[in-house]
């Protein structure tokens, strides 16, 4: 058993939640009980993902995407049904959004660079003013070879834009829908940028910029993050963790 307030503090401290601007409102956004015997984490808060935390015996659900987007809204429809079920069950409920993304240990986007062993990782990936994802270099790989150990590891089938170099030697990660992203890819002629969704002008982006690009989808490319804390957070605090897996093919 845990201090709810301390399982968050421990998580706000280490994600550096509060330093980082973000249109999430990062940290405990829903508050329930105070001892903590199970922490349930999911990718993004739904009703779905509450019930099946509810039924688990869950008394903190840790999130990426969460409820609280940075701007008042009104309790009603889908939202207060949300907000309504956490309360009748005494659940907390936690969202790390940027935090999670540009973590070097625990990130989505360090945990998929590290799941290719790429070398020489450093920030990449501007978003209003803040480096959320990574690049680095691997030994003159395969593309195919990349892919596949990419599809493995976030359990999905990634759509491929193979217009870049077919060995690669240095790539860009950025998770989630951050496929806006792509033209600082080019920017520093790199041979691959991976994300989690893409739109309309990536393929001819792709096509006049010589690089390769792989969509895993926006929510299987940020499994890694919630995994690899939900395994920080069992070693840190003596509470029971699991891993709810509310599958989306977007």
């Amino acid at each position: 058993m845990a201090n709810c307030e301390d399982v968050i503090q421990f998580l706000n401290t280490y994600l550096k939640s509060l330093q980082i601007p973000d249109a999430s409102y990062n940290g405990l956004q829903v508050a329930g009980a105070k001892q903590v015997n199970r922490v349930v984490f999911g990718v993004s808060a739904s009703l779905e993902l509450f019930r099946r935390a509810q039924k688990a015996g869950a008394d903190l659900i840790v999130v990426h995407h969460g409820l609280l987007w940075g701007q008042e809204q009104p309790l009603t429809g889908l939202f207060r049904e949300r907000i309504a079920f956490l309360l009748k069950h005494n659940l907390n409920l936690a969202a790390y959004h940027l935090p999670l993304d540009k973590h070097p240990v625990v990130g989505h986007n360090a945990c998929l660079l590290r799941s290719v062993k790429a070398k020489e990782v450093r920030p990449f990936g501007q978003y209003h003013g803040v480096d959320i994802g990574f690049e680095g270099r691997v030994p003159n790989r395969p593309l195919a070879s990349i892919v596949q150990q990419l599809e493995s590891y976030c359990q999905t089938k990634a759509q491929v834009f193979a217009f870049g170099p077919q060995k690669i030697k240095s790539l860009a990660i950025v998770s989630g829908g951050a496929h806006s992203l792509l033209p600082q890819a080019i920017e520093k002629k790199l041979d691959l940028f991976v994300t989690g969704v893409v739109d309309e002008p990536v393929q001819e982006w792709c096509r006049e910029g010589h690089l390769n690009c792989i969509a895993l989808g926006h929510y299987n490319s940020e499994k890694p993050g919630v995994l690899a804390l939900m395994q920080k957070v069992a070693k840190r605090f003596r509470v029971a963790t699991e891993f709810i897996d509310v599958k989306n093919p977007i």
